[in-house]
């Protein structure tokens, strides 16, 4: 029991600070908006981080445990990919603290794919790591952010274009409306829900397709977000209608509350993707040290470890999470909540497709991607390609930092733990 509290203990140190450098990647950009406030943004973020990890975070968790080392090379030494993910855990929590103090979003399944890497390369040699695998995750990271980039100014575009630059965007805003909300509930819907409806037991909803079930609720949502939306127009254009410049003002204002449920969504889609950071090296040594063998294609990760990956997320935001939200949000480009929302938005179905597909890309490449392909089509000479360098130049050392502290901590515990 020592041990298994011990491991416990390591990954909630991950996922703490996973959660401390992360939250900017779901709640920055409506900070930087003034959508919402950083104390608003820690809470709303800690709630649906966590449903996220608990609901939705299983595949990319098992991707993760199973597909990076090869698991065949290490069926003879069960203890040696033990080991390892100790390794995992303590080199991605070191390197994430020192990230998180200075201010940098980095990508946290950077860290520990190079790490699993790293270790599995010392332990078996270049053919422990499983290239392909390796190579379509790399692949899923570099189109990321130019898939958020592309989606992010497409949608920012037909805003600008339909709404805020029209005689009347007020009227135009009222029109638009009920397709908003639809763009909403469908980037959550459609590809969430399904898989949520599984994780449910068996006789908990009617007899229906789930088709069915997941059109309805999703229509439902869609029309009771357009009649708030209108009815908050309503209430607002009393005052603010006699007044011209008042009205970009309100139309802001209202889209800030999109931005809202769009930042939600963001953080639901980063609980789901990022808990497998932490979880899946915790899952591999629990499984080991139940059975005496080596997961191989597959992985049941069981509930409480979710539960115990939420809750180091959702603990770190709420303690150093402060620090990282002003680097995106506010760092590489002034933004409105009109802007806010499109590249929220945009993150928010890169990264819940790549879920729902059990890949475990990186949220911060999603979201900075978004803020730059809206900056794009606002002023691209707005951008700071100062910040935008310190970013990369974070992500790009994550990967063999991540891979070199694994590799000489698993070399030290595989000294004094043979």
């Amino acid at each position: 029991m020592l041990f298994i509290g011990f491991v416990c203990c390591l990954a909630l140190y991950v996922a703490c600070n996973l959660g401390a450098n992360d939250v900017a990647n779901s709640m920055g950009t409506s900070v930087g908006s003034k959508a919402i406030t950083i104390g608003q943004a820690i809470v709303i973020a800690g709630i649906m981080e966590f449903t996220g990890a608990v609901l939705f975070g299983r595949q990319v968790s098992a991707t993760l445990a199973t597909s990076i080392a090869n698991p065949d090379l290490f069926i003879t030494q069960p203890h040696t990919l033990l080991l390892g993910m100790i390794a995992v855990l303590i080199s991605c929590g070191l390197w994430l603290q020192i990230a998180t103090t200075r201010n940098l979003p980095v990508a946290s399944s950077h860290a520990v794919v190079g790490a699993i890497a790293g270790f599995s390369w010392v332990a078996a040699g270049a053919e422990a790591v499983q290239w392909s695998a390796l190579g379509t995750i790399s692949l899923a990271w570099v189109l990321t952010p130019v898939f958020s980039a592309i989606v992010a100014a497409g949608f920012y575009l037909l805003i600008k274009y339909w709404i805020l630059e029209q005689d009347q965007p007020l009227a135009q805003l009222i029109q638009w409306l009920p397709w908003l909300s639809l763009t909403l509930v469908s980037v959550f819907g459609v590809i969430v829900l399904p898989t949520a409806i599984d994780t449910l037991p068996a006789g908990f909803l009617p007899a229906v397709p789930r088709h069915n079930f997941t059109l309805g609720l999703g229509s439902i949502a869609a029309i009771a977000i357009t009649l708030w939306g209108w009815r908050k127009l309503a209430s607002e254009t009393v005052t603010d209608r006699s007044a011209a410049e008042n009205v970009q003002v309100v139309v802001e204002r209202q889209l800030a509350r999109f931005q809202l449920l769009s930042a939600c969504c963001v953080a639901f889609a980063h609980g789901s993707n990022d808990v497998g950071n932490a979880i899946a090296p915790l899952a591999t040594i629990l499984y080991i040290h139940r059975t005496g063998t080596v997961p191989q294609s597959s992985l049941e990760i069981p509930l409480w470890v979710l539960v115990l990956g939420g809750v180091g997320i959702v603990v770190g935001l709420a303690i150093w999470g402060k620090q990282v939200i002003a680097t995106i949000g506010e760092g590489i480009i002034k933004l409105e909540p009109s802007s806010g929302f499109a590249a929220e938005l945009a993150t928010a179905a890169t990264i819940l497709i790549a879920s729902s597909q059990g890949l475990p890309v990186s949220t911060s490449h999603a979201l900075v991607g978004a803020v730059v392909g809206v900056g794009v089509v606002k002023n691209w000479r707005s951008l700071s390609l100062d910040t935008l360098k310190s970013i990369a130049l974070a992500w790009v050392v994550t990967i063999p930092i991540a891979t070199l502290l694994s590799a000489a901590i698993f070399t030290l515990l595989r000294y004094f733990f043979p």
